[in-house]
């Protein structure tokens, strides 16, 4: 897989933003066929940072009603990239 098809879009929340800041750790929703090691190297290759450690949550499905009909909230797959020591934090949404 490409690095492009593994990391499919960061996770901006208050949880993350204090986790950014606090622990040099940046949240990403990831491919659901994906492990460990591809998550470590598809960071390392489009961010150009040295990745410390990754941990991998795998969110299920929800139900959801919309109105009388039910139905359910695609589940997916979050990664938690903690960057190594004095390496750079990577900046979304710069100049905002």
């Amino acid at each position: 897989m490409k690095p492009q098809e593994i990391i499919i879009r960061p996770i901006q929340t208050e949880k993350s933003a204090n986790l950014k800041n606090l622990r040099n750790i940046i949240c990403f929703e990831v491919s659901r066929k994906v492990n460990k090691i591809e998550v470590k190297k598809a960071v390392e290759k489009l961010f150009g940072v040295k990745v410390q450690e990754v941990k991998i949550v795998n969110l299920k499905r929800k139900p959801k009603a919309y109105g009388r009909y039910r139905g359910y909230r695609s589940g997916f797959k979050k990664a938690y990239v903690r960057l190594k020591e004095g390496e750079k934090t990577i900046e979304f949404f710069e100049g905002v």
